[in-house]
């Protein structure tokens, strides 16, 4: 039997000086043979073009706009070029290991079709340096079981360690979503209620988090409307489970929302971000006490100093 050709989509935007060489080294570097490696420059002004063509590889396509377009709409730009009955797509600043594609399609026997295949999560900063670990505890569980695991940090749902059925996300319609901030979930919970999931408990994949990845503060009353859309969804999605997930997912998205809050720096500005979302949830969910200490002045003078006296780095998440 023939292994299905995968393919490996990295949209990218003048990141070529900085992460995309990992990236693109992560790629061609899988031991995984059947391969199509697809780069969608958006409208890049650096080397991007240069680093691409030095490769020389054959698996490599460049295609790039002229003219820069949203995110999203590269992203599923990079669903329609893609070749491959499977699709991982490799944010620039991500990263997976050598055996990412392998592992994904030996859990699966290296059937097609499978809705998405994913797997435990790393998190680096900007340097690189591993910050956090969630190996994927969701093996075997239902559909409803899957979303309470997410919100109870058992497992990760990104773009970078999910494996989609090509055929199954096009049907899916891509990545959508009301603003474009869950969209990548809101995939995720389409095609695996539609075409079925599988899951590997290792961690193959490394999502980076640093300085200016989000514009938080510009979007706090976005991020809780998309939040509400894919807490909808996952109810649709688990109608078993929809109490469960309603109440625990609650809890869960309206502290995300207010830690995007965080963000803004204007005392003032901030409480009536907290209030926007407080009643976007229906004035279930106050912000957790944390979460408001968080944004203080105080609260960070104290932390670091936490930090200094038990010699951690400043990424260190406190105790």
């Amino acid at each position: 039997m023939e292994m299905p050709l995968v393919t490996i989509a990295i949209p990218t935007h003048n990141r070529a000086d900085s992460y995309l060489r990992d990236a693109l080294r992560c790629a061609v570097e899988q031991t995984y043979a059947r391969l199509d490696i697809l780069v969608a420059d958006n409208a890049s002004t650096d080397g991007t073009a240069e680093l691409v063509s030095r490769l020389r590889d054959p698996r490599v396509r460049y295609l790039r706009h002229d003219v820069a377009i949203r995110p999203n709409d590269n992203f599923n730009f990079c669903i329609a070029q893609a070749r491959g009955e499977y699709l991982l797509l490799l944010l620039d600043d991500e990263q997976v290991d050598r055996d990412f594609v392998a592992t994904c399609l030996d859990a699966v026997g290296g059937r097609s079709g499978i809705g998405l295949i994913r797997t435990g999560l790393r998190t680096i900063d900007g340097n690189g340096i591993v910050i956090g670990e969630c190996p994927n505890e969701a093996a075997g569980l239902p559909i409803g079981d899957l979303f309470l695991a997410w919100f109870e940090g058992r497992t990760s749902l990104y773009l970078c360690n999910t494996l989609f059925s090509t055929r199954a996300l096009r049907a899916s319609g891509g990545l959508r979503s009301r603003h474009c901030l869950f969209q990548d979930v809101m995939a995720q919970v389409r095609v695996a209620r539609a075409s079925g999931r599988a899951d590997v408990e290792a961690i193959k994949a490394t999502t980076r988090s640093h300085p200016g990845q989000f514009t938080y503060s510009a979007k706090v009353r976005e991020w809780a409307e998309d939040a509400i859309d894919l807490l909808r969804l996952m109810c649709d999605a688990a109608p078993e489970r929809r109490e469960a997930i309603r109440v625990k997912g609650g809890r869960f998205f309206a502290t995300v929302s207010y830690s995007r809050a965080n963000a803004i720096r204007a005392p003032l500005a901030r409480l009536e971000a907290y209030l926007l979302v407080y009643r976007l949830f229906g004035y279930r969910h106050l912000p957790p006490l944390r979460v408001v200490l968080s944004a203080t002045a105080l609260y960070r003078v104290a932390r670091d100093l936490k930090r200094r006296l038990k010699g951690q780095p400043r990424w260190a998440a406190a105790g």
